[in-house]
């Protein structure tokens, strides 16, 4: 991000557990996987691959969780961010059921890594989608049908207007549909936890590593300190894979997202806003999303701001859109403010694919990339020990170019401005 928003003090890193201080590189060192970037992504590769008996080095920037994995609403969510539909018309029915099937194993993948390696991030299970329209509603009643028909899914229960209001303390929403197999973690507590897991079963984790070069010929990683010499790469540093790797620089376009955390607040009071610990996200293009903490705060995300471009009085915009939705909290402090970089691609869907014969990267999660990166780390190191077909289903999936600068900008701040008006019929 162009200002401080992407390094201000968050909740997370109030209420995370402590993490240990890595080295930094120093010295050229060989290995067989050099991974760039120590997010979801990155150390899931590198639990795998250590886990194979591979010889793995993390090179990231800053400290392990600094990005986009340690700063972001903490989302579980079901599925894509375009619809089914879209997908299969994207990528065929035959290869849109096997991302279906891949999309909940992600799911799993977190709750199995959280238990076999005992990481402690408050996960927990129950999600709510929230219509504010007739629209919405229309959406969300359309998503259950296909998703129980077409793939058999059946942890979704639609929430009429009376119980939504007992379960969400506000006027906004006029129908909700409630995922039990979806839900929220503290995602600083779980990157840290696979740092640590990575690095017990012998991983070299190195931070405040920039990367200055990428070789994906003679794959090869070289810092500031000194260069990663290796059989394999995988680029996983999100938003700024594509300056890096420019083959893959076309398919995304970074985009701010903005969190408030309030002030810690009387159990009964929060109860009466958000009545049980679940995740919720309304069905809008330019959407809100929020959960309860616990230590009593609501947690809530809005915004979005492209191009590096940060407007005057986001805090404010950010606590407007929450009471927006609840008004009644126009007498509480808002204690934490912060945002970071995401990457997204035109489609909405992640952008796996080979940057060189040996170098692996899977970026433009989309916003649905606390399960979905994860997964990804997975399926490259199942690439790198010679099964890919499964990357290869991601692979597939066709991308278009964003335009060039200087029509880059304005074509997406355009695109942007129509699905926001959108949100308003």
């Amino acid at each position: 991000m162009s200002g401080g928003f992407s390094r201000a003090p968050t909740w997370y890193e109030a209420s995370a557990r402590e993490a240990p201080e890595r080295p930094a590189l120093a010295g050229d060192i060989a290995c067989d996987v050099a991974v760039l970037g120590g997010g979801f992504t990155g150390l899931m590769a590198a639990l795998s691959l250590a886990e194979r008996g591979y010889d793995v080095v993390v090179a990231e920037s800053h400290r392990i969780g600094a990005g986009a994995s340690g700063r972001n609403g903490g989302q579980i969510v079901t599925g894509y961010n375009p619809s089914m539909p879209k997908l299969a018309a994207l990528s065929g029915a035959a290869d849109a059921k096997a991302l279906w099937g891949m999309g909940e194993e992600a799911k799993r993948l977190i709750a199995d890594t959280v238990a076999r390696h005992g990481i402690g991030c408050g996960l927990s299970w129950g999600y709510l989608f929230v219509a504010p329209n007739r629209r919405g509603a229309a959406d969300l009643a359309a998503m259950a049908e296909q998703w129980s028909r077409d793939y058999g899914y059946a942890a979704l229960r639609p929430v009429a207007q009376p119980e939504l209001r007992q379960m969400v303390g506000s006027a906004r929403y006029c129908a909700g549909l409630y995922d039990a197999e979806a839900g929220h973690l503290h995602p600083l507590d779980y990157v840290r936890g696979l740092a640590d897991a990575a690095a017990a079963k012998g991983a070299r984790i190195f931070e405040r590593t920039r990367v200055l070069r990428v070789d994906t010929e003679a794959p090869a990683l070289v810092t500031a300190g000194g260069t990663v010499r290796a059989k394999f790469l995988v680029l996983a540093a999100g938003a700024a894979t594509g300056r890096l790797a420019p083959a893959a620089q076309r398919k995304v376009v970074p985009v701010d997202t903005y969190i408030i955390a309030t002030e810690t607040l009387p159990r009964a009071r929060l109860r009466a806003v958000l009545q049980d610990d679940v995740a919720v996200c309304d069905t809008n293009f330019a959407l809100n999303y929020y959960r309860r903490t616990p230590d009593s705060r609501l947690l809530f995300g809005a915004l979005a701001t492209y191009a590096g471009l940060e407007p005057p009085g986001l805090r404010g915009r950010v606590r407007a859109a929450m009471l927006h939705v609840f008004p009644q909290l126009a007498d509480v402090r808002i204690e934490y403010f912060w945002g970071g970089t995401v990457d997204i691609t035109a489609n909405r869907l992640p952008q796996f694919g080979r940057a060189g014969p040996n170098a692996f990267f899977a970026h433009g999660f989309s916003g649905q990339g606390v399960a979905l990166s994860g997964l990804a780390g997975k399926l490259i190191a199942e690439a790198i020990a010679g099964q890919a077909e499964r990357f290869d289903v991601f692979a597939r999936i066709p991308h278009r170019d964003f335009p060039p600068e200087p029509l880059r900008t304005p074509a997406v701040l355009l695109a942007a401005m129509w699905h926001r008006l959108r949100d308003v019929v």
